[in-house]
């Protein structure tokens, strides 16, 4: 392996996990994508290679969709609502709107309703700008047919993704309003924030407690809020950190990360709160990740 490939790997490797990430929604399985695709960047000969950075694209890709498909056979047995590995993301992840967008928990679980292959062009065109040539040879389809497939994301995202970025200043917002209610008890501040069709959907994985199904309007979520956040003051510690792109709160119990929580804002009110428990989605958190597109 020469030194050149090497260094072409590790300068375009933030990258390569952002688009596997974007895929799976699994920063492990994101990794695992990463290995296979060093493994299969050792054999090639790379001073045949025209365009680098665009060859590992497509090996990451066409790795991430065999992923993908696994996955989702996994994700047919989980235990209670799924949702995407937490990521604890760097500063400049949420000054790149489009990224902290594409990468937000809300984004991801409008990904997740789309086929792989839709998941895949979707991404490449979307996200990364990828011209249909480059796309067709990733996912080993014809221009013609990528294009089609790229519509039909588009369109079906566009349906069901977030309609507003959230702003700074309302992230910042709602986060306090949580922490309050955790550390002081005062949940009144936080259920004012809640927009009417609010969802909440918590991922405990089976192994720890939240809630077995996706809660629905501000007066089922502010009942099982105020049930569950009354007896955290004390109990828990909280900060305010960057996960996926955006403000979200970490909840310590003994000093280790016991639950995440991401929330989605739109026009100053809370649309989206996501709550990840499950402990193996957990175990990488301390590490800030750096993602690039």
């Amino acid at each position: 392996m020469s030194e050149s490939a090497t260094e072409t790997f590790i300068t375009h490797r933030n990258l390569l996990f952002t688009v596997a990430y974007e895929m799976l929604g699994s920063a492990a399985d994101a990794e695992d994508v990463l290995q296979e695709t060093w493994l299969r960047w050792t054999t090639v000969d790379v001073d045949t290679v025209r365009d680098r950075r665009a060859y590992l694209v497509r090996i990451t890709t066409r790795q991430a969709l065999t992923q993908l498909r696994s996955l989702g056979r996994r994700k047919e047995s989980y235990v209670g609502p799924w949702l995407p590995e937490p990521l604890l993301t760097t500063p400049d992840v949420a000054e790149d709107v489009e990224l902290a967008d594409s990468v937000s928990m809300a984004m991801l679980l409008v990904m997740e309703t789309l086929t792989p292959a839709e998941r895949a062009v979707f991404v490449l065109r979307e996200v990364f700008g990828l011209e249909y040539d480059e796309i067709a040879e990733a996912v080993d389809k014809s221009q013609a047919a990528v294009r089609q497939i790229a519509h039909r994301a588009r369109n079906h995202v566009a349906a069901r993704r977030p309609r507003g970025v959230t702003s700074t200043a309302d992230a910042r917002g709602a986060t306090e309003a949580f922490r309050k209610a955790v550390t002081t008890g005062d949940l009144q501040g936080l259920f004012d924030l809640l927009a009417p069709d609010v969802v909440f959907i918590g991922d405990g994985g089976g192994v720890v407690q939240a809630t077995p199904w996706p809660l629905y309007g501000a007066e089922v979520v502010s009942a099982f809020m105020a049930e569950g956040l009354s007896h955290l003051a004390g109990f828990v510690t909280m900060e305010t950190a960057y996960v996926n792109g955006g403000l979200g709160v970490i909840l310590r119990v003994g000093g280790a990360v016991d639950t995440i929580v991401a929330m989605h804002t739109e026009n100053g009110l809370i649309k989206g709160i996501y709550v990840v428990r499950n402990p193996e989605k957990l175990s990488r958190f301390e590490e800030e990740t750096a993602m690039a597109r």
